[in-house]
């Protein structure tokens, strides 16, 4: 038995840390954490929008809710049927399982070994990181076209560093905050657009001489971004799915149907393990190899004692783009 403090969500706006013990069984694994990340549906639970249950899930979608999956570290135990994993092998965590906790259980499927050369502090945010870069790389960028990143999120940020990789001659970053647009034109946007201030839709069509983005992804998870994102988007281009909303929202398809929009969902965890265990290295690639700037994204750091205090922060400060806890 290992004893673990781990994060429980009793009600909406009520975290806190109990006692649990983690009993190894005979096809799991138990993971010493290094550092967790703080995702976009961690904190729509946290504010009591929690979605229908899915096959995405080990446990009901209900309070009291153990979260946290976002983290990776040091695995010290494992079960008498495991041979993927020993003790003293660092992984990546894919699986929701308790992660905001000094130590989680998990299946061997929910797990990734970390890539040679990716240091622990990334790797914690493998399964964040490599859903974006995922994304990026699966986009439909092609060579000159005029990329549209709705959100400059955590995600967003990535994906907008992708497609500039991937030879797109403009990457617009479409936000609310100036300080997520100032990074973005930092890691390379060319052109970032405060949706406050002016009409995404549009400045978009201005910049593209009224035809329109090559490519849409919607990463910022909401009714208006969606709409938006549609109206921006050129005859025939590529809409991206990206965020997460968990509540039914009002969308205006007309125009999906009548430009022959292609649609992508390109969250990597959603598709089969088989896909992720085959995509997870290739997609950390690029950041291995520092193609791709994942440090500046981690802006805020609390202890996982804290996590009261984390989660309040997040809630109240949409500037944070990737808020992590430490054991």
């Amino acid at each position: 038995m290992q004893a673990t403090k781990a994060a429980l969500l009793t009600k909406e706006y009520a975290i806190g840390l109990v006692d649990r013990q983690l009993e190894c069984g005979d096809d799991e694994v138990i993971v010493k954490n290094h550092l967790m990340g703080i995702c976009g549906s961690d904190k729509s639970f946290y504010r009591g929008q929690l979605p229908p249950k899915t096959a995405e899930f080990r446990q009901e979608p209900k309070f009291p809710f153990y979260l946290g999956h976002e983290s990776g570290g040091e695995v010290v135990e494992v079960g008498r049927q495991v041979r993927e994993f020993k003790p003293g092998d660092q992984v990546m965590a894919f699986g929701w399982n308790n992660n905001f906790a000094t130590y989680f259980k998990a299946k061997v499927f929910e797990l990734e070994p970390v890539p040679e050369g990716l240091e622990m502090d990334i790797a914690s945010l493998g399964e964040p990181v490599a859903c974006a870069m995922y994304s990026g790389l699966h986009a439909g960028v092609q060579l000159g076209d005029t990329v549209a990143v709705m959100g400059g999120g955590f995600a967003g940020q990535i994906i907008a560093q992708c497609a500039k990789k991937k030879g797109a001659a403009k990457v617009i970053v479409i936000d609310v905050l100036d300080g997520k647009l100032q990074l973005a034109k930092k890691l390379g946007a060319d052109i970032v657009i405060n949706a406050t201030a002016d009409d995404p839709v549009q400045a978009v069509l201005d910049i593209t001489g009224g035809s329109g983005a090559d490519v849409v992804v919607e990463a910022a998870g909401s009714e208006q971004s969606i709409n938006a994102a549609t109206a921006l988007l050129k005859h025939n281009g590529i809409f991206v799915w990206y965020s997460w909303i968990t509540r039914p929202v009002r969308l205006d398809i007309s125009r999906w149907h009548d430009d022959g929009i292609e649609f992508r969902n390109t969250c990597l965890v959603h598709h089969t393990r088989q896909e992720r265990q085959v995509w997870t290295p290739q997609a950390l690639r690029p950041v291995v190899q520092g193609l791709i700037d994942i440090k500046s994204l981690i802006t805020h750091e609390f202890s996982l004692k804290d996590i009261d205090k984390a989660f309040q922060f997040v809630d109240k400060d949409d500037a944070a783009v990737k808020v992590v806890l430490r054991p």
